[in-house]
């Protein structure tokens, strides 16, 4: 029998909306793969976080906060590998990310380029609210309470990691060693674009393809992708670059060599646009209709869902509770021994 590795993997979402393409190819493969190499795998539906910028709506995190995890189950993420938690069931990260905070500056936080692009994404400006602001200090709350140190990520949230092991090196240099380096594991694809071409694949911006969608949906997003507006009729050369089917079907088409002699015909011409998509739609539907089938079939025992939930958030909330008696001692706010 294979011996797991020791160290201790993080990953979650934010229930603000099903899950679509970009978060299966930017991290959930990777939570797969990651939970049958490692001793230790969690979990976290990050409500407080979603409350960052939806804190006028509290009932659309705790609406999504069930469908996140049945997205992550029906793709593959198992109860008795990976240990399910909410966040805002951890008053422990809260205390943390509070005592982070005063290792961080202002300026610091400004000059994240993951928060100024989302800033810019959500029309803030200087009316952002502290608490999106100060997300990439709670992010690295979440990642440490439970001394975990791999975390699978896109690329764009890199600049959050790097903050967190910043946090890490300070709080270590000052109060002695205490948490381990963090190292981010990569998704496959960088970032995955959305079906308009413009930005990337989004809840918030309406240009995703969800991992619950049917097939009649997949058929009509798939015939609204962005390809090249010069491409009319299929006789004519077409571009591949910043077509966005062929940047799918090089992400989510196995067949490489059969990818690049669809793009050499279509730089051509003699291929047409309704074929290439057809052909997408084919291969997404392959990857979609198990994780759909697997999800509609969860969905059915929401007990089950909770039951795991509460077992889990349980469990998380015992190892954050060891972690803040460490962190307090070493911060000498230990003033009353337990009798």
């Amino acid at each position: 029998m294979k011996k797991l590795k020791e160290d201790v993997v993080l990953t979650g979402d934010r229930p603000t909306g099903k899950l679509h393409l970009g978060h299966f190819v930017g991290s959930m493969q990777n939570r797969v793969k990651l939970q049958n190499e490692y001793a230790h795998c969690f979990y976290m539906v990050a409500d407080i976080q979603a409350l960052t910028d939806n804190a006028e709506n509290p009932s659309k995190v705790r609406e999504n906060a069930f469908e996140v995890v049945l997205d992550n189950l029906a793709v593959g993420l198992s109860p008795k590998k990976t240990t399910f938690f909410i966040q805002s069931q951890i008053p422990e990260i809260a205390e943390l990310t509070v005592l982070f905070l005063n290792l961080v500056t202002l300026a610091r936080l400004r000059r994240n380029p993951t928060v100024k692009d989302e800033m810019k994404q959500k029309g803030f400006g200087e009316n952002v609210p502290a608490g999106f602001l100060i997300y990439p200090v709670s992010q690295a709350a979440d990642i440490l309470f439970c001394d975990s140190n791999i975390v699978p990520v896109g690329e764009d949230q890199l600049p959050v990691i790097e903050q967190a092991n910043e946090i890490v090196t300070k709080f270590n240099s000052i109060y002695g060693e205490t948490f381990r380096k963090i190292q981010p594991i990569l998704s496959r694809a960088p970032r995955l674009i959305g079906i308009d071409g413009n930005n990337k694949a989004g809840k918030s911006l309406g240009n995703a393809i969800y991992l619950s969608d049917s097939l009649k949906e997949i058929k009509k997003k798939v015939m609204m992708m962005y390809t090249d507006p010069n491409h009319i009729r299929a006789n004519n050369p077409g571009k591949v670059e910043g077509n966005v089917v062929f940047t799918y079907l090089d992400i989510f088409d196995l067949n490489k060599i059969e990818v690049e002699k669809l793009k050499a015909q279509y730089r051509l011409g003699g291929l047409g646009d309704v074929e290439v998509k057809k052909l997408l739609i084919d291969i997404l539907e392959n990857i979609i209709a198990p994780i759909r089938g697997r999800r509609e079939e969860l969905a059915k025992n929401p007990k089950f869902i909770e039951n795991l939930l509460q077992e889990g958030t349980e469990k998380a909330r015992a190892i954050a509770k060891t972690t803040m008696k460490k962190v307090r001692e070493k911060i000498k706010i230990d003033y009353f021994k337990p009798i």
